[in-house]
């Protein structure tokens, strides 16, 4: 009898554990968390637990079962024969697998074989191995971007020869541009930290219809982390810390994921502490003195020195280094089983940045700056975002998106040997509400119509206030009066809004050709009110703009054959301007910029053409791009008369008035070629480079914001747990003759000097060698070393403030517990 329960009692354990699967990555046969396992119904779902298991014993053997991961390619079997695999399903990379899905075309998924835009991702797996300090770092290691930096703690992402305010930020689906992002260089792509992103992707040119005004030299989509259910109730915690030599880095992130049955949490804490930047030492452009602080400036809010400082090692930036605190917190809840709603929280925030631009200003040889920083950035975001899966024949499924944001910005300079502090703070606060639908017009779900609508509002409010230092010595021991001084913006407050609405349509003509077609109309309404005028009188002192637009895309994808695709796209865009467009008032080199209350809509019109070629099962990929945009109305800086005079005084100097006005037309064309994928067993490889050139027909000079001649070659070695990389970046040089110098934009002041002519010689041509290795002990544990810039070369890149990082020996580390 008792040996008759012990079979009994083995049977059924044996039964239990046929039950049980094991889901492992293919590459490295570590277990894969958070896998979804469904059946043809989706009626039932259960999840992998962290060793990479999960229980079956609900499914009928006839199921077909599917395990599906975002970043892994799905799978599909009958229950029945699991027993043929052991009971183990091994998922490969989607980064194998290079026709991707991508989620930022049409706001949702979507295979790149239906998608006619250029695309470019970066996965959380990549950037974990990129290990960048900031998120415009992670943007210069894609393809196809350069990124300008003023400071170290800053940069701004040249898409097709468009920056700032001409290229959208979204993140988690919700629009980042505000009312006072603006032309030139912005620097606020770093308020998102790479430490909490699941995903980036790109689209590059015009995609106004999806993303309507801004949207003209690309999008940069940031996806963060999300949690998922489990109703084996984990508790997942990372630690990530890292080291980098170059600046003194020190940077630690701690996330927690909980999952449950019915509600799932993310939560993240990232902080960085950087020092002052070192600059390479090898100077192949042949100027030794270009770039080196000789001296700086000392002075604090609490001490006073009227003159410079030698530095003793001019190859160290001084006045570069500021630190960065980032918090994460998601909620997910399911409400039924075709509802479900997520939270997300956003927080970012700095310590005062030095504005390095000016701190290292020298006219005459001697500093003009005591003071110059950025208050602290400060970001917050408040989301809520509503996924509903009706399945009526009008709407399949959609979402809905509410957010606040809160933006901080402030500047405050003090010139030297001067008792004069200016203070200037802006706040905005912006609402939006984006609602994206989606339904397949057929069975075979191969015509998809989506549209949406998209509601924000802008409330912007702008401070200024100078006050005079009291000095006791090199003691500053407060202030002795306030005294009047010019606001950024609008002192009365500003206030711009948009309302729009979009339809998509996507259909598969047949099995070798695909249809995009798309349009969106918007309006945006711009209000604001100066209330002093001290400094500046305007023919209307209360202004009120209402600015409509139509946008349109028609992209056909053909594919000849399985490895072949060729993408044609026709699109147009459109950016209103914005309160930094029409009202900003601001001081540099000898300009000063004044507001010009007549300013319209700039637009753009695209045409491009790509072609890319698969290789080795789609596990190589060849493409290449090229495309010409015709701008209408562009809008670009010029000398303005303000009431009939070319002059004016500002924080003490005579300035030459400048304005942003509307140009008649322009063109910019380029191309890319780039290419990725297996090239042998452990061998991968990618590279790319980008040409681009801009020029108006009106005024038949160069544009701003046209990088040189740009791209890079990687080489990666994958055996087991140990993965190493050499990555070559070159960057070809750009002369005086292709510079805009009416703008200013470039930054032409930041070259070096010809010693013979006294003229500026534009961006010398670099390279750099960079070495990366990455071995993973285990799935809980992994380390990475990385030597940036080998053979510590000096240089700049194009229209930066700042030398680039010297040398760079960088060191992390992830637990997994």
């Amino acid at each position: 009898m008792r040996f008759s329960i012990l079979i009994l009692l083995f049977l059924i354990t044996l039964t239990t554990k046929s039950q049980e699967v094991k889901v492992l990555d293919r590459e490295s046969n570590f277990p894969i968390q958070n896998v979804t396992i469904y059946n043809d119904n989706k009626d039932l779902v259960v999840y992998t637990d962290e060793n990479g298991n999960a229980n079956l014993s609900a499914f009928k053997d006839t199921d077909v079962i599917s395990f599906n991961h975002l970043a892994f390619i799905e799978f599909e079997i009958l229950k029945k024969e699991l027993g043929i695999i052991n009971f183990v399903v091994k998922l490969t990379n989607r980064s194998e697998l290079l026709d991707e899905v991508v989620l930022s075309a049409s706001r949702g998924k979507e295979t790149r074989s239906r998608i006619a835009e250029t695309i470019t991702t970066a996965t959380r797996e990549e950037i974990e191995k990129l290990a960048p300090q900031t998120s415009a770092d992670l943007l210069a290691n894609l393809s196809g971007i350069k990124v300008q930096k003023t400071q170290m703690g800053g940069g701004s992402p040249v898409i097709r020869g468009m920056e700032a305010n001409r290229v959208l930020l979204v993140v988690d689906g919700v629009r980042m541009n505000n009312a006072i992002y603006r032309t030139g260089h912005l620097q606020s792509s770093i308020t998102v930290s790479p430490t909490i992103l699941e995903r980036t992707e790109i689209i590059y040119g015009p995609s106004s219809v999806i993303y309507g005004s801004d949207a003209l030299g690309g999008v940069i989509n940031y996806f963060t982390k999300t949690p998922e259910i489990n109703k084996k109730n984990t508790v997942n915690t990372s630690i990530l810390s890292r080291y980098s030599s170059v600046n003194d880095e020190k940077m630690m992130h701690l996330d927690l994921e909980l999952g449950f049955s019915k509600w799932a949490s993310f939560t993240a804490v990232s902080y960085s502490d950087f020092g002052d930047l070192k600059m390479g030492k090898n100077r192949n452009h042949g100027f030794d003195d270009w770039g080196k602080v000789l001296q700086y400036s000392n002075n604090t809010d609490v001490f006073y020195n009227p003159v410079g400082v030698p530095n003793p090692n001019p190859n160290l930036q001084k006045n570069t280094g500021y630190n960065q605190l980032d918090l994460l917190q998601k909620f997910y809840v399911p409400l039924n089983k075709k509802t479900d709603i997520s939270f997300n929280f956003q927080y970012s925030t700095s310590s005062d940045i030095p504005n390095f631009d000016n701190l290292a200003e020298v006219p005459n040889g001697k500093l003009k700056y005591a003071e110059a920083y950025y208050g602290p950035q400060n970001r917050f975001l408040a989301s809520s975002n509503l996924h509903i899966n009706p399945d009526y024949s009008w709407l399949e499924k959609g979402s809905l998106v509410f957010a606040f944001q809160q933006i901080e910005e402030s500047r405050i300079e003090r010139k030297m040997n001067s008792l004069d502090r200016f203070y200037r703070y802006e706040n905005v606060d912006v609402f939006s509400l984006n609602g994206d639908f989606t339904v397949p017009l057929n069975e075979a779900k191969n015509r998809n119509l989506s549209y949406g609508f998209e509601f924000t509002h802008n409330d912007v409010s702008s401070d200024a206030i100078g006050r005079e230092i009291a000095v006791n010595g090199n003691k500053i021991s407060g202030f002795t009066n306030d005294f009047v001084i010019q606001s950024r913006y609008p002192d009365g407050g500003s206030q711009y809004s948009s309302a729009a609405l979009y339809t998509n349509y996507r259909q598969d003509l047949n099995s070798k050709s695909t249809l995009n077609t798309g349009i969106r109309f918007t309006s945006t309404f711009l209000k604001a009110l100066w209330v002093d005028d001290t400094f500046i009188t305007l023919p209307d002192m209360d202004i009120y703009t209402d600015n409509k637009a139509v946008s349109a895309t028609a992209g056909y994808i053909y594919k000849p054959t399985v490895n072949w695709q060729i993408n044609t796209l026709v699109s147009s865009g459109f950016r209103s301007p914005n309160i930094d467009d029409i009202g900003k008032i601001r001081y540099k080199n000898g300009k000063v910029t004044v507001p010009n209350i007549y300013l319209k809509p700039e637009y753009v019109y695209n045409a491009e053409l790509g072609i890319l070629r698969y290789f080795n099962e789609k596990k190589f990929l060849v493409s290449a791009n090229v495309y010409y945009m015709l701008l209408h109305n562009y809008i670009a800086r010029g000398i303005f008369e303000m009431n009939g005079q070319k002059t004016l005084g500002y924080d003490g100097e005579t300035a030459t008035t400048m304005a942003n006005i509307n140009n008649k037309n322009a063109y910019i064309t380029g191309g890319t070629l780039s290419f990725q994928g297996t090239i042998a067993n452990h061998f991968k490889t990618n590279g790319s480079i980008t040409y681009t050139k801009g020029k108006s027909y009106d005024k038949k000079l160069p544009l701003s914001s046209i990088p040189p001649l740009f791209g890079n070659l990687e080489v990666i070695y994958n055996f087991n747990k140990f993965q190493t990389s050499l990555n070559y970046r070159f960057n070809a040089a750009k002369k005086l003759s292709e510079y805009n110098l009416e703008e200013g934009i470039d930054n032409i002041e930041q070259t070096p000097i010809i010693a013979e002519t006294g003229d500026y010689y534009g961006t010398p041509k670099w390279s750099t060698l960079n070495l990366n290795t990455n071995y993973q002990f285990s799935d809980k544990v992994s380390m990475s070393f990385r030597i940036d810039n080998i053979f510590d070369i000096h240089y700049k890149e194009f229209a930066s403030s700042i030398s680039s990082p010297g040398r760079n020996y960088v060191g992390s580390m992830l637990l997994k517990l």
